[in-house]
């Protein structure tokens, strides 16, 4: 195990986040990687004895408590929610406070170096927004915490299954903003944030970046859209002239296949979906969303809050089991 644990935060918690909590340390209780949830101890016992399934939960009041008490009970860093607690499916924003503590806590933890990294799960960015959180979701939050504590911070967001790793350049915009919005100042910025991580945090020394074009057959030279001519070719160019090793632009429809991957760590795609889709046809269940370029370990389930599923039972948890081994491979690499 690591010699810290890491920090887990509530998430959204009308959605699956406390049975998946539950389901996750009962997979790891025995093998690790160690984690402490930051939240409502309450919350995680009342919704695992709903769904037949009750848990050891303990609450700590340190960091050297949760790795002690790991293998015993689920441990739990008081962060306690207003009463009533929502019923499952039905967000609260008199909830978001203590969601929003959960991760400044985890933040604080993790930059001053008491915890491995962090694991987020998922947040209900519409209940937030009720109650006044004015960033744009987890990613931009965490930056800014960051940056307030005197970090630096370049936020560039990863999908990965297995050995798959995407980067979107462009992330949560309309498609047909997608080619105004790209540059050749961005996807140089993706691929150098996303060069470094790939060695200091998962070790590969020498990392080799695959760039896809952003029309059909990579713009056949101009016949399909010009962006693969005008901007992505050029950035590729000066990535290589920067030393990096980089191939592309390669067509997307085939970029993903077995025989291609084998030839890279990681792949920058040029909008949301282009990266996300093949993440998730491969390991729906397994995908794990990593936000490099911060200065700490964060790692999170590469699905939503799932109202619709939350307190039935049928919530798979192997998503943010995923993600809690990958920052535990990421911590023991750095």
């Amino acid at each position: 195990m690591l010699a810290l644990p890491l920090a887990l935060t509530m998430g959204e918690p009308a959605g699956i986040a406390p049975e998946i909590t539950a389901a996750a340390w009962r997979a790891l209780a025995a093998t690790g990687p160690a984690f402490v949830l930051i939240g409502d101890a309450a919350l995680i016992r009342d919704r695992a004895r709903a769904l037949g399934s009750d848990i050891a939960v303990g609450e700590v009041a340190t960091i050297a408590e949760a790795a002690a008490a790991f293998r015993d009970a689920l441990p739990v860093l008081p962060c306690p929610l207003r009463q009533p607690v929502p019923p499952p499916g039905r967000p609260d924003p008199g909830q978001a406070a203590a969601v929003i503590r959960s991760i400044d806590r985890a933040v604080e933890l993790a930059l001053a170096g008491e915890v491995a990294g962090i694991v987020t799960n998922p947040i209900q960015k519409e209940t937030l927004y009720a109650a006044g959180f004015r960033h744009e979701g987890h990613t931009d939050y965490l930056a800014n915490l960051a940056v307030k504590a005197g970090h630096h911070a370049e936020p560039v967001m990863m999908l990965s299954v297995g050995s798959l790793r995407s980067v979107p350049v462009t992330v949560h915009i309309p498609l047909k903003d997608v080619p105004g919005r790209l540059s050749q100042a961005a996807i140089e910025r993706q691929a150098r944030v996303l060069a470094a991580a790939l060695t200091q945090r998962f070790g590969i020394l020498r990392p080799r970046l695959a760039v896809t074009g952003l029309n059909p057959h990579a713009g056949e030279g101009g016949r399909i859209g010009e962006e693969e001519v005008t901007i992505i070719a050029p950035a590729i160019q000066a990535l290589r002239a920067a030393g990096l090793d980089v191939l592309g632009p390669l067509p997307a429809d085939t970029a993903f296949q077995a025989d291609t991957r084998d030839r890279f760590d990681a792949i920058v795609c040029m909008y949301h979906d282009q990266a996300l889709i093949p993440v998730k046809t491969i390991g729906f269940h397994e995908g794990v969303n990593t936000t490099l370029g911060l200065p700490f370990i964060r790692t999170s389930p590469d699905h939503g809050t799932a109202l619709a599923l939350a307190g039935t039972g049928r919530a798979n948890p192997q998503s943010l089991i995923a993600a809690l081994k990958l920052a535990e491979q990421m911590a023991g690499s750095t």
